[in-house]
């Protein structure tokens, strides 16, 4: 490598890294082993981790176990969607066109839009991207972001954001469901971006806030991190938001340790060409019959890289198609019936926690998922279950490690594959911890 370089030393190999960014010693691994040395390992390695889908688990805030049907798999495995890439001669490749167009369909749909794009990275990239999208909408530099937006969404909200100069303004988290966005708003004002349910799982009427932002000439950024809620709760489009941006794992797509997973991306017509991605749209051909085109691609890669709305370079193709596959499974009667299923897990496991001494429940109104104010410190008490093979919920403290406030609070979820079992593990747990 010297030698085909030029370099004199590996030293002068790395010479454009700061100093500080490089390792002062090698790193402390231990010598090479075989094939089968290495497995034994690291399935040792695993074997230390409490899987999700092994214990009673009520983790969620953002990436949630539900039951996805083995059809996915089959389907996303077949060699011409598994190994299958960006099209970039995109109308040779009719079976991806076609899927990523009943996707948008279905997006669309379910968030009560006019127009989705073919997938974001995920669904806090989505909701960064609709800032940037909004600014360019509005011809404006500042948003009001939720204090009930999920915390890692506005992390990566306000870095990407800062690369194309929007002012953030950042409301106070509040795990109450009572903040005043619309006393915020101001003329400089580009978008508001609220989470429905939020993080603590509130849900609430959009309709005012919508009404708000629009007078002002402000564009209303509607989150959803739970997209199996839209089967219950009244879309973010018929409440009267510009753009929606959400996390679509739950459809299709297993927890798998945290990603990947698929952002979902939908808007009104008459802001499409600012829609950053894809848009896979349906045609006919010379002799008359059905096809699909890539209609919209303002993408850096292309020829006007300068016009390009985002410096996104694919999206989640594979786990598009198992949101597709899963949700063409369910259909509209199934998806309707699979978010009361899940609502009425976690009714009746609000209920059963409300007799636990030293629990409180917060929420007056949830989803699937709900905030628990204890006797005591969240974490000590989710490290204190997990050791006894309950993975009892997310310790709010975690995400918000500098808020004293949220010390005691404690995140759980039930889906429709939580059990009475399940339940009652749970509050035999927190009854012993507590």
């Amino acid at each position: 490598m010297l030698a085909a370089t030029g370099a004199k030393s590996m030293e002068d190999i790395y010479c454009d890294v700061p100093a500080e960014a490089l390792l002062a010693k090698t790193i402390d691994l231990p010598p090479h082993q075989g094939e089968m040395e290495v497995e034994r390992a690291i399935s040792a390695m695993a074997a230390k981790n409490l899987n999700a889908a092994e214990v009673p688990s009520f983790l969620g805030g953002g990436a949630y176990r539900h039951h996805v049907p083995a059809t996915v798999d089959a389907m996303i495995q077949r060699g011409e969607f598994l190994t299958a890439y960006t099209p970039y001669q995109p109308e040779v490749s009719q079976g991806t066109l076609q899927y990523l167009f009943e996707f948008q369909t279905q997006v669309a749909l379910i968030t009560g839009m006019e127009v989705a794009n073919a997938s974001m990275y995920d669904g806090a990239t989505s909701c960064a991207e609709a800032v940037a999208m909004a600014g360019r909408v509005s011809k404006r530099k500042k948003a009001i972001v939720s204090g009930g937006l999920h915390p890692h969404y506005r992390d990566a909200t306000s870095t990407i954001s800062g690369l194309h100069n929007m002012d953030i303004d950042l409301a106070a988290a509040n795990y109450a469901g009572d903040e005043d966005l619309i006393s915020l708003i101001d003329n400089d004002t580009a978008c508001v971006v609220v989470q429905n349910p939020d993080f603590f799982g509130h849900i609430r009427d959009l309709g005012p806030l919508a009404s708000a932002c629009h007078e002002a000439g402000a564009l209303l950024i509607a989150v959803v991190t739970e997209i199996v809620s839209l089967g219950a709760i009244t879309s973010p489009g018929a409440m009267g938001a510009d753009i929606v941006a959400t996390e679509g794992q739950s459809i299709g797509n297993a927890l798998n340790y945290g990603g990947p997973t698929v952002g979902l991306f939908a808007v009104h017509n008459k802001h499409l060409r600012q829609m950053p991605g894809r848009v896979c749209g349906q045609t006919t051909d010379t002799e008359g019959k059905r096809g699909f085109v890539l209609t919209l691609s303002t993408r850096e890669q292309h020829i006007r890289r300068e016009k390009a709305t985002s410096n996104i370079c694919t999206n989640s193709g594979l786990c598009a198609l198992a949101f597709t596959v899963h949700m063409t499974l369910l259909g509209e009667t199934g998806f309707a019936r699979l978010a009361g299923l899940n609502h009425a897990s976690a009714v009746t496991l609000a209920d059963k926690l409300s007799g636990v001494a030293g629990v409180e429940i917060i929420n007056e109104t949830f989803f699937n998922e709900f905030t628990l104010r204890l006797s005591g410190p969240a974490a000590a008490a989710v490290e204190a279950m997990a050791a006894k093979g309950v993975l009892g919920g997310i310790p709010v403290s975690r995400l918000y490690p500098d808020n004293p406030d949220m010390e005691n609070l404690l995140l759980v979820t039930a889906t429709e594959v939580t059990t009475g079992d399940d339940m009652d593990a749970l509050v035999t747990a927190l009854n012993e911890v507590l």
